[in-house]
């Protein structure tokens, strides 16, 4: 696999964790997870989210 669809497989699956956290503490429906869990999948999606969309621009770049 090379190396950039590797880095956007990351960002897609970064954004479904903040995605997930997010739905979950907007509307508070899932009750399997706890808040303390969407809180945690929404800040670490995010920052994956970023440093994934960082590491993409270097790679096109080069």
């Amino acid at each position: 696999m090379k190396n950039k669809t590797r880095i956007i497989l990351t960002l897609i699956g970064s954004f479904l964790v903040f995605a997930f956290g997010m739905f979950r503490i907007l509307t508070e429906s899932l009750s399997s997870a706890p808040m303390f869990v969407a809180y945690v999948f929404a800040i670490t999606g995010f920052i994956g989210i970023v440093v994934n969309g960082v590491v993409l621009r270097k790679a096109q770049s080069n």
